[in-house]
Formats: C-alpha cells, structure tokens, sequence
C-alpha cells in the first residue's frame, strides 16, 4: 500500500534525479508509480495539429515521467529531510456523531509523531 498521495511533497532517494524534491501531480496505483514535478524530465515529440481556434500544436515538449514509488521518500519541510509515513487511529466528530478515522503521521528518529 502506498502512503504518498497526490499534492504530497517527496525526495527522490535512487535514481539519476536523486536528492530533487517536488510535488506529487500524480498518483498510478496500478503500476506503483508517481509523476513528481520537475523530477524525471523527457523529451517527447507530440505531432503537428491545430486547435479550434488556429494555433499550432506539437513540436518537442518536455515532460515528466513516472517514477517508482519506492524511489520517493515523503519529505519534512521541518527537518528537510525524507521521513516515513504511518497511520494511527483517532477519534473524531462528524455529523454530531464520533467516528474512529485513520490519520496519517510523519514517524521520525527520536522524534514526537506529527499529524500530516
């Protein structure tokens, strides 16, 4: 089961790109990838078109690429650091009505868990 989620912002710890942060855009489950911003950048060669107002598409862009979710680690701003990622449960309101929710936390060395 992935921890990271979509808005989250990770380290790469492996790869070529290694030691880079930046937000999570995207989360694929199915392939245990996620497209992180400004990290795996590839050159992609999109077709000439035109829109249905007369410009130009295509040309080379640049995009990100996934990376396995196993290379990202989820990133402290506080420590700037990669920690991990736990849940625990917790009692919470909702409706008037008090319901038992997961949360996740930041788990750390030594360190008092925090909410995320």
């Amino acid at each position: 089961m992935a921890n990271i989620k979509k808005g989250d912002t990770v380290i790469v710890i492996a790869g070529k790109d290694k030691g880079k942060t930046g937000r999570v855009l995207q989360v694929l489950r199915d392939q245990d990838r996620v497209i992180v911003e400004g990290v795996r950048r590839v050159t992609k060669h999109v077709k000439p078109g035109q829109t249905a107002r007369g410009t130009r598409t295509g040309g080379i862009e640049v995009v990100e690429a996934p990376i396995h979710i196993s290379n990202v680690q989820f990133y402290d701003a506080e420590t700037k650091r990669g920690k991990r990622l736990g849940s625990r449960l917790e009692e919470v309101e909702r409706n008037g009505r008090q319901r038992i929710a997961r949360v996740r936390v930041v788990r750390g060395h030594g360190d008092k868990e925090k909410d995320v």
